[in-house]
């Protein structure tokens, strides 16, 4: 049905599974984002993949953000299609095909790629010199996964970047330094994520020092925005999944500003037993996650409602544990649950819908989900 039928209906009244938004809570968390950044000299430039919709980094942008910044070049695509200009693709673009792609979207917006590799940039170059364009590149500082070292190799790589004559080197970026998602408490990962950030502040003082202009330093993301930005020499923080909070970045130390805007609707659908109660929504409605540690698995949270507890996720049931519930769960009832991992749970649903005050306001569809290439 088109929103215009389906407007200022209840929430509850929706089929399920549906991915909702608390949109008085998303606009909060993107308010909060933005003032924070008012008052330090990085600039945001929020991460798309974790709403992958351009209404929402359109929100951002007004808010103020100095641009997005994507995984994909289909999400690229989809962002430059309406309207975005300023668009940092953080991955390596790679094949002869994505390469045509990406230097024509590169005619129609401001967009910069992730290079960490010489066969890879002159490629790029080659590709942007038939299309008689220069292609903004920014080089990635390895954090543990791609990436050139930082150091001595990036700025032999960068020396080689700045010959290729269809190419405009535009700086560095890195995402992960140290991995600081892992330790709940805020001190530890200020800790961590510092130290492991020295190189990659260092790299970009070499190749300025080499006669290389440094325009850009990106990192960081939700876990560290607030460290990220406050260390002299980044330019701007990739945060992406404050927009709508998970459970795995809800239980670090410091991020409480923001809060849950996103839950999946779901319905009772069987009360085999006393202290079980199954669901509509299983794993492809909803995503566990590994664990800030990548060892304990962190499992959806059922919303304001006491003693029942998600513990199990099969294809297409969730299955509730029973303990002292605080309301009597009947076949037909419906719960909200609270992702533990929201970029991914988002990929699995072709739209939002918008609620406010408990109604539902409007419908988006997610138009960058399942671009994989």
């Amino acid at each position: 049905m088109e929103l215009m039928q389906l407007e200022g209906l209840d929430k509850y009244e929706l089929d399920t599974p549906a991915l909702l938004i608390d949109l008085d809570v998303m606009e909060r968390n993107i308010s909060v984002m933005a003032d924070y950044f008012k008052g330090v000299k990085a600039g945001l430039r929020p991460h798309i993949k974790t709403h992958k919709t351009p209404i929402i980094a359109h929100k951002q942008l007004q808010a103020g953000a100095m641009g997005i910044t994507c995984q994909k070049l289909g999400e690229a695509e989809v962002m430059a299609t309406a309207g975005i200009r300023d668009i940092l693709i953080a991955n390596q673009i790679v094949g002869a095909c994505k390469i045509r792609r990406l230097v024509n979207l590169a005619k129609h917006a401001n967009v910069i790629v992730g290079v960490d590799n010489l066969k890879n940039a002159k490629s790029l170059s080659s590709a942007a010199l038939e299309k008689g364009i220069k292609l903004n590149v920014a080089m990635e500082i390895t954090m543990g996964r791609c990436g050139v070292e930082a150091g001595k190799p990036a700025l032999a790589l960068a020396k080689e970047i700045v010959k290729c004559e269809g190419l405009r080197f535009r700086g560095i970026w890195e995402h992960g330094a140290g991995w600081p998602d892992q330790y709940t408490k805020f001190e530890d990962r200020k800790r961590v994520h510092t130290e492991a950030l020295k190189p990659f502040i260092e790299t970009k003082d070499m190749l300025e020092d080499a006669g290389i202009d440094v325009e850009i330093v990106s990192g960081g993301y939700t876990a560290t925005y607030n460290i990220t930005a406050e260390i002299p020499g980044i330019t701007e923080v990739q945060p992406g999944s404050y927009v709508f909070m998970d459970r795995a970045y809800k239980a670090l130390e410091g991020l409480g500003p923001f809060d849950y805007a996103l839950t999946v609707l779901t319905t009772v659908i069987s009360r085999p037993a006393r202290d079980r109660a199954i669901t509509d929504a299983g794993l492809k409605a909803v995503t566990p996650e590994s664990g800030t540690n990548y060892s304990n698995l962190i499992l959806p949270q059922v919303k304001d409602a006491e003693g029942i507890e998600l513990h199990l996720l099969s294809e297409e049931h969730g299955w509730l544990r029973l303990k002292n519930p605080s309301r009597n769960l009947e076949v037909g009832d419906k719960l909200e649950l609270i992702p533990s991992h929201c970029c991914t749970t988002v990929n699995l649903h072709d739209r939002f819908y918008g609620i406010r005050d408990g109604k539902l306001e409007t419908i988006w569809d997610i138009l960058a989900r399942g671009k994989v290439t």
